[in-house]
């Protein structure tokens, strides 16, 4: 008789996920036997007799008896299917989402609100922070025990713990709403943009468009069943398009169905379910203490308040707006040279004419760099980068079983040979993917009580630019960035070394994790990284010398306006989750003035960015977006660390990934990069390597 695969051994290199032997009714019944083992583990805890102790209550309560097979069952397939739902989902698994979230969120619940589990924390954390004097703890936590209580004990605190029983209800409520609210937001935006397809039949109409991208939009077609070629909304398809086509009629309708997304008269429109969800966070907030949700975001986040959120924000707008303005000005001055004094600029024009004018000015064009960045190559860039840094190494294993055929499995072994990670890597588009990128994890690091150190099995999924018929996959520059981005975040759960899961690998504070991610893109436009695997996918000819100073020269084009585009999702962010009163605004009006005094040129009034914000809306970065560019100053000034003792050198990096990369959660964020730096980060570094001040 089959068994259900959550219910047993995996049996599988690794203990990795067996994703070839699981179906979907596996999911439901995983995850209700999941819920009925953790709450008999609860009520075994909570029902011992035996004074409350660290040992016996913060430690079986982060760690469930060891992370055991039988009792981490719920961990687990969580984990596998909510994963799923953004790399692999279809119908029945959306379906199953919307049943199991309010489920899942209500046991979530019924734990964090649980008043007898809670006393017990409550006693341990007394006694180890005694508030009368002459009271001796019971020993000495080491740091990482003393984060972990803290972190226990706050999370019931920010749960509702200290609620009366009308408030835990009706944190309940909310929070119930909240989950199926995210998860709807989410499957509206993915359908929305699955939806739409701009079918080209006459070639006069791919004008401008380079033979890669018609290669593409050809063989998307043809997946349709369709003649000519498709354009759709995933990155490697749209962004091409409105940077090459001269066509302005269908840049502008491509530009439209991108940024009208889910505010059409439909079944998947957003707007209510955003108003509803900044809503139910404020009260969530209040109900807590707090006087905007804002406020509560910031008890965990570097910025400590919405004060200096605001300040780094502000401080930005005023170093780089000028900069932005001149760029926009030129921008304009150099469109009217080419189509006539009259000619009004459109926002779906600018990236064309950004394209031109990047041409006109460095004889730079991103397509000139694709032959020279295939895949397999960038693959073992990314991956010689970090043997070159930290002495890892990385072998394909094809008895890693993976939920789709693009995904490639990797083991990762340290400098002295050990195993150290599983690492999934998950490139291409395709129709149950939502867009973006993004770097998860199957397994998180731990040590387990005998000192077995489980290491982590973590995971890459982007949206590149797919291979041809007779291409291999070739890359944009910018693409080659991304992947340095989420393999910075892998590297940061790959080098995990923390005894507690909670406290290991990417489970820092928000404005902390895109620390290691934004770094690595620095060595993106580096000519000795280039060098490394830069190599015309026919010809084997190295990238010419010439061709990387272009790249380098033009590394800071419209650097300015880019920084305030970042800047002005960080005031939308902020203007939302500062709100004090019921809103009921409309979100088209209300999201232009949020963000006005970063934005550089005319707003369209139909548009709308709130509605496919996921990281706002459903993401995790409510209140917390400010954290890009919060990371971004940390990572130019660690950065020029490298840059003055040299950006292979061994010692530096292995100084990065003791101070910050293996630490995880485990202390302060500041307390951290102080010891690898020696110094706070200042704003000087970014502002130099943008080119805003002189060095």
């Amino acid at each position: 008789m089959r068994k259900n695969p959550f219910f047993e051994p995996y049996n599988t290199p690794h203990d990795t996920v067996p994703f070839d032997r699981i179906t979907l009714a596996d999911y439901e019944e995983a995850m209700l036997e999941g819920i009925r083992r953790e709450n008999e583990q609860i009520d075994k805890l909570v029902n011992d007799s035996a004074e409350p102790t660290f040992e016996n209550t913060i430690i079986r309560e982060d760690e469930v008896e060891g992370r055991s097979h039988y009792y981490d069952l719920l961990g687990r397939v969580e984990n596998v299917f909510f994963n799923m739902l953004s790399a692999e989902t279809n119908d029945e698994m959306d379906a199953l989402a919307q049943k199991m979230s309010p489920i899942l969120t209500k046991h979530s619940n019924d734990i964090s609100l649980n008043p007898r589990l809670f006393e017990r924390v409550k006693k341990v954390y007394n006694s180890f922070h005694p508030t009368a004097q002459g009271v001796t703890p019971p020993r000495k936590l080491t740091q990482e025990e003393d984060m972990l209580l803290q972190n226990a004990y706050d999370g019931f605190v920010r749960s509702g713990a200290l609620l009366d029983e009308e408030g835990k209800d009706k944190l309940r409520t909310l929070t119930e709403e909240a989950s199926m609210l995210s998860l709807q937001f989410s499957q509206n935006l993915l359908k929305e943009n699955k939806a739409f397809i701009l079918h080209l039949t006459d070639e006069e109409q791919l004008d401008g468009i380079p033979e890669t991208i018609r290669q593409a939009a050809a063989e998307t077609a043809k997946e349709l069943g369709k003649d000519g070629w498709v354009i759709t909304l995933d990155a490697p398809s749209y962004g091409p398009f409105m940077s090459y086509s001269t066509q302005r009629e269908l840049r502008e309708q491509l530009y439209m169905a991108r940024n009208t997304v889910c505010i059409k008269d439909n079944d998947e429109n957003n707007i209510d379910i955003c108003k509803r969800l900044i809503n139910i966070r404020r009260e969530i907030a209040q109900l807590l203490g707090y006087e905007t949700y804002a406020d509560y975001v910031m008890k965990y986040r570097m910025a400590t308040s919405v004060s200096k959120v605001y300040e780094l924000l502000d401080n930005l707008i005023d170093a780089y707006k000028p900069t932005a303005e001149k760029e926009m000005d030129d921008l304009k001055s150099f469109a009217r040279k080419i189509e006539g004094e009259d000619f009004k600029m459109k926002p779906w024009d600018i990236a064309y004419y950004s394209q031109q004018l990047k041409l006109s000015k460095y004889n730079l064009d991103p397509e000139m760099l694709r032959p020279y960045l295939e895949l397999g190559r960038v693959i073992q860039g990314v991956f010689g980068l970090a043997t070159k840094l930290y002495g890892i190494t990385f072998k394909e294993n094809k008895d890693i079983p993976t939920y789709h055929p693009d995904v490639k499995p990797y083991e990762v072994y340290d400098k002295d040979g050990s195993y150290l990670a599983v690492l999934y890597v998950d490139f291409h588009p395709r129709k149950g993917k939502r867009d973006g990128a993004w770097m998860t994890e199957y397994q998180g690091q731990y040590i387990k009580k005998d000192g077995t150190n489980i290491r982590p099995h973590a995971s890459l999924v982007m949206n590149f630019t797919k291979p041809s018929e007779d291409k291999p996959a070739l890359l944009r520059l910018s693409e080659v960035e991304t992947f340095l981005h989420e393999f910075g975040h892998a590297l940061h759960g790959i080098f995990a070394n923390s005894r507690f899961e909670s406290l290991s690998g990417t489970n820092v504070w928000w404005d902390f994790v895109e620390l290691p991610s934004q770094f690595m893109e620095n060595y993106a436009v580096e000519k000795d990284f280039l060098r490394t695997f830069a190599f015309h996918y026919e010809s084997g000819a190295p990238i010419p010398d010439e061709l990387i100073e272009r790249i380098i020269k033009s590394r800071n084009f419209n650097v300015a306006t880019a920084c305030l585009r970042q800047v002005s999702f960080g005031l939308l962010d902020m203007a939302y989750y500062t709100q004090k009163e019921d809103f009921n605004e409309d979100i088209l009006t209300f999201e232009k003035k949020a963000w006005e005094k970063a934005i550089i040129g005319r707003q369209l009034p139909n548009t709308c960015m709130t509605v496919q914000f996921s990281h706002i809306m459903a993401g995790g970065y409510a209140a917390g977006y400010y954290s890009y560019k919060w990371a971004e100053v940390l990572d130019a000034d660690a950065f020029s660390v490298f840059k003055k003792e040299g950006i292979f050198n061994p010692t530096t990096a292995q100084r990065f990934r003791d101070c910050i990369l293996s630490r995880g959660g485990t202390e302060h964020p500041m307390t951290l990069y102080k010891r690898f730096k020696g110094s706070e980060p200042t704003i000087d570094a970014l502002l130099e390597r943008n080119g805003i001040k002189k060095q």
